[in-house]
């Protein structure tokens, strides 16, 4: 086995030696380009800013991911205008064939993997590879494991992971690739695992010295967990022995937790930012035999994400251009607004955006709770607002597109209210963009880290948000954010929430509206000094040198 890529495949350049040690990263979602659509939100986003700084950077680093057939869904409008989820065949003519066509064990049967490149001029990324099963030689259901990413049919979801792990190490097999490092983004490609320890010569010395594990779930119910003979039958452990998998795991019961086979498989693990490392080692911390767990902050790529001609102005300390350039990003965001919904937004007034996925922790409706306040807040007429919402919900949680409808059906009753589809990259850079306030309000600390409001203050907006993920690092309230001090961590969920919502509320009516409209100098100096901090440690190239100094090395 080689320890170099070979020659069809080798980074576009001189590899750093800071960063020589060669890594392979695993990732079941990479956000790289809006043209390719692997990604379902913040794990792919957060993924694919690292293959672009690992770029920047020249390190020797190597992206292993899924080609899905019909990405995660198309968010579209049904007839009503209601939500609807749409699987639609995507077609790549940029990704070449890398001639591996490999099987691995699936369903007790061989099931055909064939790998495709992305070639590191197509986006600025590291050298990347992508799995399918949708290949000739397989029946539909094993072509259908890698259709639709995170598909609801637990046995497929399983399949996928496989396909992941044990394929994507099969894969480094084929190309006689040998990384020093197998970088685990969640513990999808848990299998992967499995399979180098038995090529390794069934060392678990040898296989801990050559795993990494980051987990960005902080609550262990969250983690996955399946019946490990389900997961046997399967073939999820490439072949290897129940009795050999509970000695290497150290879980003897029946029930596999994958995050703690990673941790007890894993020479160090991560945290994905500060609070997250605290939650996590607190949480895994009473089960034997785990590694160490430190932390790496989230962050993204600049030069992806940022607005050139606003850093420009900032870099020149230009206040006033900083101010006309923002006002002028406003307008392709405000275009979009149109076009959806038919309402035309006005680009003087403040302009607040919440957008992420669409789960219930992240609280997407909380200001609604009391209409009687949302109402007085968009019907303020001395101190004019207009919101904005966009999100995927996952394509079979009934509840939280029901969630995203009534929003949408509400946002009816108010002209500077709307709520948008189609959340991808592209209509994520323009609500980056176009926001003045970018509202947070996830349930602290269920929030591992979050990254959307680091590129939204790269974008000149101010974050609002609860105090929890990489915010903690982040702000200094009244200076480049403004946070919602915490609530009884003890106190039941109703009181919990109103206890944030009132918070917000407060910090807009008080200070946010007043400072925008009457204060317009003020507002600047906090967009400055926002851009400022985030600038400063908040950049994926900060992150990606991080993971070899602190984590790979």
């Amino acid at each position: 086995m080689e320890t170099t890529l070979p020659a069809p495949f080798q980074h576009p350049y001189t590899v750093d030696s800071r960063f020589s040690q060669s890594v392979a990263y695993f990732s079941m979602e990479f956000a790289i380009d809006q043209a390719l659509k692997t990604y379902s939100g913040g794990l792919g986003f957060l993924a694919g800013s690292h293959m672009k700084s690992a770029f920047d950077l020249k390190q020797n680093l190597i992206g292993i991911g899924m080609l899905w057939k019909l990405g995660y869904y198309d968010q579209v409008r049904t007839p009503d205008n209601s939500m609807g989820v749409l699987f639609r065949e995507k077609i790549y003519s940029f990704l070449q064939d890398t001639g591996a066509h490999f099987t691995i064990n699936v369903f007790g049967r061989p099931i055909w993997v064939r790998a495709y490149y992305l070639d590191p001029s197509h986006f600025n990324t590291v050298p990347m590879f992508f799995l399918t099963t949708d290949v000739e030689g397989n029946d539909e259901q094993a072509r259908s494991i890698s259709y639709r990413l995170y598909d609801n049919d637990p046995t497929l979801k399983v399949a996928q992971c496989m396909v992941l792990g044990l394929g994507g190490a099969k894969f480094l097999d084929e190309i006689k690739y040998s990384p020093a490092t197998y970088h685990f983004n969640e513990a999808h490609a848990l299998s992967a695992a499995f399979h180098l320890y038995q090529q390794v010569g069934k060392s678990k010395e040898t296989l801990r010295e050559r795993l990494i594990f980051t987990t960005h779930t902080p609550e262990e119910a969250g983690n996955e967990k399946h019946n490990i003979h389900f997961l046997d039958n399967l073939g999820f452990f490439g072949g290897l022995p129940l009795d050999e998998v509970r000695a290497l795991t150290g879980i003897e019961e029946d029930v596999f937790n994958h995050s703690l086979a990673a941790l007890r498989m894993a020479r160090r693990a991560n945290g994905v930012s500060k609070l997250h490392g605290e939650v996590a080692r607190k949480m895994w911390g009473h089960y034997p035999g785990i590694c160490e767990i430190t932390h790496v902050t989230n962050a993204q790529n600049y030069r992806y994400w940022a607005d050139t001609r606003l850093a420009e102005a900032y870099q020149h300390t230009d206040a006033e251009a900083m101010t006309s350039r923002k006002r002028a990003m406003k307008q392709p965001l405000l275009n979009i607004v149109a076009d959806q919904v038919g309402k035309l937004f006005d680009p003087t007034v403040l302009t607040i955006v919440w957008a992420r996925r669409f789960a219930a922790y992240k609280r997407p409706d909380l200001l609604l709770h009391d209409e009687e306040r949302f109402r007085r807040l968009l019907n303020n007429s001395r101190y004019p607002i207009q919101i904005i919402w966009a999100g995927k919900p996952y394509p079979f949680d009934e509840g939280a597109k029901q969630n995203f409808n009534k929003l949408h059906y509400l946002s009816h009753l108010h002209p500077n209210m709307a709520v948008l589809t189609g959340y991808e990259l592209a209509l994520s850079k323009a609500l980056k963009d176009g926001a003045d306030v970018w509202l947070n309000t996830p349930v602290v600390p269920r929030e591992a880290s979050g990254t959307s409001g680091m590129t939204a203050a790269m974008n000149g907006a101010i974050n609002l948000s609860t105090n929890d993920g990489w915010i903690c690092e982040f702000a200094k309230p009244g200076m480049n954010s403004f946070i919602v001090p915490e609530a009884d961590l003890q106190a039941t969920a109703d009181v919990r929430d109103a206890h944030d919502r009132n918070g917000i509320f407060d910090l807009l009516e008080q200070h946010i509206l007043p400072t925008y409209y009457d204060r317009p100098g003020e507002w600047q100096k906090l967009v400055t000094q926002s851009m400022t901090d985030v600038l400063a440690y908040f950049s994926a190239d900060r992150m990606a040198q991080e993971y070899y100094e602190r984590v790979y090395v």
